[in-house]
């Protein structure tokens, strides 16, 4: 009962993280199975943004904030993917199998183009750098492979 009780209060605590990134164009991957499907099916042509969001501080005052920004761009994603380290495991093991080369991170970005990454933004390149900055990097990426 008690551990029933603390994953409603887990869940309720994280839904606004989760919304902050699904109110903006990101379809949420929650089990292996929907990432495999995203990923290799409709992300698997053009370009995919894959968000590895956290609860930690820097993913709210950073990453989702940043990844947000970003969106504002004229060029972007084709595709917009969220997995929620922490809270969704199994769907986030399976995402970063798609990293092939990067160490698991989080909060993160991943650019993929036809499947693979072109571009990584891990945790230690988030912390410690302005909002701006870091939307600087994804537009960055987002010019150089979408469009």
């Amino acid at each position: 009962m008690a551990q029933d009780f603390y994953i409603q209060q887990m869940q309720a605590m994280v839904q606004p993280m989760r919304d902050e990134l699904t109110r903006v164009g990101f379809e949420e991957l929650t089990t292996p199975e929907e990432v495999v499907e995203a990923l290799e099916g409709k992300g698997a042509k053009g370009t995919a943004l894959v968000v590895v969001n956290s609860v930690c501080g820097c993913a709210a005052g950073l990453a989702r904030p940043a990844v947000v920004h970003s969106l504002e761009h004229d060029t972007k994603p084709d595709h917009l993917f969220t997995v929620f380290a922490g809270q969704d495991k199994e769907a986030t093991a399976k995402a970063r199998e798609y990293f092939e080369g990067y160490p698991p991170s989080s909060p993160s970005f991943a650019l993929m183009k036809d499947g693979k990454v072109v571009h990584m933004i891990p945790r230690h390149e988030i912390e410690d750098r302005s909002l701006e900055e870091i939307s600087a990097n994804l537009t960055g990426a987002y010019d150089k492979y979408c469009g």
